[in-house]
């Protein structure tokens, strides 16, 4: 399947992303105002222009989005708060669709806040989390759950986002994982794509794609060895991907392996989503009946695209189109 192929099947597609649905802030200062403060003579940090983008999750169906798949929705959760009002706008503004977000009143949303130097551009101040620590709440894990369950069949591909980075809070809990394995088996056709930072050996019978840091990670505290073959075979997944960077991803199946190169991006701009813009490409080229290497490759030249942009970028069907008659393939 080409990429002209692939491209033209998008809008008739439809893609559902479950788990931590993230808003990130973007924050400029201008460090001209960084007077002391009277009170506490601590510098204050003048922040004078805010952009707010989709993150996490967020950051996938915004790409889906823009590669221009027909209906892009997503399954989370968000608190009543400014934050999550900003989050809700700022998918709907994507034309994504934000009314599976379930509305926790005591949840502070999942945001991530970056402060960017006005004068030179760059993020040059620790980052503000706004995270969760707490178990998700019996009655909204279960409710995650049931709607994950009725939703499936009304979307092409399935896309997993298990962004949290500690062990309780966030979304993709042990019951949301067993509902994801039940519903892969029950529908094998279906693309259920996964990509978890911290755990994708605690998932089943789905595809996963962790980078190599993550895959590596993983195979140590399962075997005590880096081995993809005998993670894949644990995880009962049909594909494993392990993304490397600029230099490819590997497919693990169970006929073997296989290496997809990449074309060397020189001085990327920002390697930031770089995994999730992969992602939304891959696993929609698989929906539209791309092979797996097809899918590597086509996931491959969507980031390529946008990790020459600043922050979380994404790439639409026509920069991916020109990218790829620009290269030849």
């Amino acid at each position: 399947m080409t990429v002209p192929e692939i491209l033209a099947a998008l809008p008739a597609l439809s893609a559902l992303v479950v788990g931590d649905i993230c808003l990130d802030r973007w924050c400029t200062y201008d460090p001209a105002t960084a007077e002391p403060s009277r009170e506490t003579g601590i510098p204050r940090i003048g922040v004078v222009r805010t952009e707010v983008t989709p993150g996490a999750g967020g950051t996938v169906a915004n790409n889906l989005a823009a590669l221009g798949v027909g209906r892009v929705a997503v399954l989370g959760v968000a608190g009543e708060d400014g934050f999550g009002f900003e989050l809700r706008r700022a998918l709907e503004a994507r034309r994504i669709r934000a009314k599976h977000l379930v509305t926790v009143p005591d949840l502070q949303t999942f945001t991530y806040t970056k402060v960017i130097n006005g004068v030179t551009g760059v993020e040059d101040h620790p980052r503000l989390d706004f995270i969760s620590t707490r178990p998700l709440a019996g009655d909204v894990e279960q409710r995650i759950a049931a709607d994950l369950g009725t939703l499936a069949s009304q979307f092409d591909a399935i896309l997993v986002a298990d962004q949290a980075e500690t062990d309780q809070g966030g979304v993709v809990t042990p019951a949301v994982r067993e509902a994801i394995a039940e519903l892969a088996a029950r529908t094998p056709g279906k693309v259920f794509w996964v990509d978890s930072r911290m755990r994708p050996e605690l998932f089943r019978r789905v595809i996963v794609k962790p980078n190599r840091q993550e895959a590596d990670a993983a195979c140590l505290r399962r075997f005590g060895r880096v081995d993809y073959q005998a993670l894949r075979r644990e995880i009962e997944a049909p594909l494993l991907v392990v993304t490397h960077g600029g230099d490819g991803a590997l497919l693990v199946t169970a006929d073997g392996e296989q290496w997809i190169k990449t074309r060397k991006v020189v001085r990327p701009v920002d390697i930031c989503g770089a995994g999730d813009s992969f992602s939304a490409g891959a696993a929609m080229a698989l929906a539209a009946g791309g092979s797996p290497a097809q899918a590597a490759r086509f996931g491959n030249l969507v980031a390529s695209i946008t990790i020459m942009k600043k922050g979380t970028g994404t790439a639409s069907s026509e920069e991916v189109f020109e990218a790829h008659e620009h290269a030849g393939d």
